[in-house]
């Protein structure tokens, strides 16, 4: 008997706020160096890179959705992992509040975590 996968009830790591953020702001530095190293304009692309926080909410979110989940996550599963990020890192809940908020038109890139239809 096959039992359903569940997403991760407890983080893998227990990292402080300040490590994530740090981990963070240096995986958006290697994003911003490779545009800049392909020739992009800054004032251009800016805009559409995710903020600090909002990387360190979609690695935390990565990191506890586990098979068969991970492929594509469902609703619940999504909604699941956020809510314990917020329990975890009651800082980030503004960050988590907007990704779930629709996509803004103006951003090319968007954190936002895709709803399906009910």
């Amino acid at each position: 008997m096959i039992q359903a996968a569940v997403p991760h009830p407890s983080p893998r790591r227990r990292a402080s706020l300040e490590v994530l953020r740090a981990e963070a702001a240096d995986e958006r530095s290697v994003l911003v160096e490779e545009r800049l190293r392909s020739g992009e304009d800054p004032w251009e692309f800016m805009s559409e890179l995710p903020s600090v926080d909002e990387i360190v909410v979609l690695l935390l979110r990565a990191e506890r959705i586990v098979p068969p989940y991970a492929v594509r996550p469902g609703h619940a599963v999504s909604d699941h992992v956020l809510r314990r990020i917020v329990d975890d890192y009651p800082p980030l809940a503004p960050t988590v509040w907007a990704m779930l908020e629709p996509a803004e038109p103006e951003r090319a890139w968007t954190p936002r975590v895709s709803r399906d239809a009910a």
